[in-house]
């Protein structure tokens, strides 16, 4: 488990209300996912909703519990959301969410097996101005429907949507309000979210990096370069030799570590006599410049502290 980061430990400073600074741009978004299946279980409610503020996730709420309850640093703060009332609208979006997914297997006689419902709506903004905006859902991972703002209206990309569509849009004042909830109402909650969270997601974590060697195959030894606890997400990791980029054996995808960081890792496959020319590059926004790595007789003896780094 990689260890929690030092700079969670200023907490209550990087979560604190603040004016937003104009040097700051972004861009930040707020995006709610909603999941719903057929078949709950004991570990997956019939319902649950999470928020993201760009890529973290703020509060989670499920049909079980019934409470929307703050997730990562923003549990230990206060005043940022009434979690109460907060409660109440995910659990009146419930009831309309559920009330749609019956009537989609109603429509496609889906009593049986497990079946899935998601929907997704956010907005963005840049520069203290709205910069983007959309809600759509899916049904057992297919395109269902989607709201378009410009129109507006509810865009069936279903068979089954156009009822969802006709019922939607019964009232006109239905089709507007969902036009101003991401136009106004979503910007506005964004921008008061941000007073507390923006020098915590404008962070630049660095990455920490060890080079290993972990497994010998025939002829050739495994080089394994491990990225981990940095932040934002978007990295470049590479393996080079004599200042040229190597084709990898195998490269992971950029994980999350579970405490608001990323993780990554990149293979390759060597010669033994070859192995001290090889060199693992590292590019990151945390990072005054990029980073070099090498493997050492050190690590491979399991001594701790020490990296490679040239």
């Amino acid at each position: 488990m990689v260890a929690m980061v030092p700079i969670l430990l200023s907490l209550p400073l990087l979560l604190s209300p603040a004016v937003p600074q104009e040097t700051q741009a972004g861009p930040y978004s707020l995006t709610f996912l909603y999941t719903g299946v057929s078949r709950p279980s004991k570990d997956l409610p019939r319902f649950q909703a999470t928020a993201f503020l760009n890529d973290q996730a703020f509060f989670h709420y499920d049909s079980k519990v019934g409470k929307a309850e703050p997730l990562g640093p923003w549990r230990y703060i206060e005043g940022i959301e009434d979690w109460e009332k907060e409660s109440r609208l995910q659990k009146a979006r419930q009831e309309i969410f559920l009330e749609t997914f019956n009537d989609i297997m109603d429509y496609y006689k889906d009593s049986q097996g497990f079946h899935t419902f998601q929907g997704m709506f956010g907005c963005e903004i840049q520069n203290n101005r709205n910069s983007g905006a959309f809600w759509r859902y899916a049904y057992d991972g297919r395109d269902f429907i989607e709201f378009n703002k410009e129109i507006p209206a509810w865009i069936p990309l279903d068979p089954a949507a156009v009822n969802t569509k006709r019922k939607w849009e019964a009232e006109k004042v239905y089709v507007q309000r969902a036009k101003e909830y991401l136009e106004e109402e979503c910007p506005a909650m964004l921008q008061r979210y941000l007073n507390y969270s923006r020098t915590y997601l404008d962070r630049q974590d660095p990455p920490s990096v060890l080079v290993t060697s972990p497994t010998a195959s025939g002829r050739k030894d495994t080089l394994k370069c491990v990225a981990y606890a940095f932040y934002p997400q978007r990295i470049d990791l590479h393996w080079t030799r004599d200042g040229e980029v190597q084709e990898s054996e195998s490269r992971e995808d950029i994980l999350p570590s579970g405490n608001g960081t990323y993780q990554s890792w990149v293979v390759m496959a060597v010669s033994p006599q070859d192995r001290d020319f090889y060199l693992c590059s590292v590019e990151h926004r945390g990072l005054p410049q990029p980073l070099k790595v090498s493997w050492s007789e050190r690590q491979k003896t399991g001594a701790k502290g020490n990296l490679g780094t040239q």
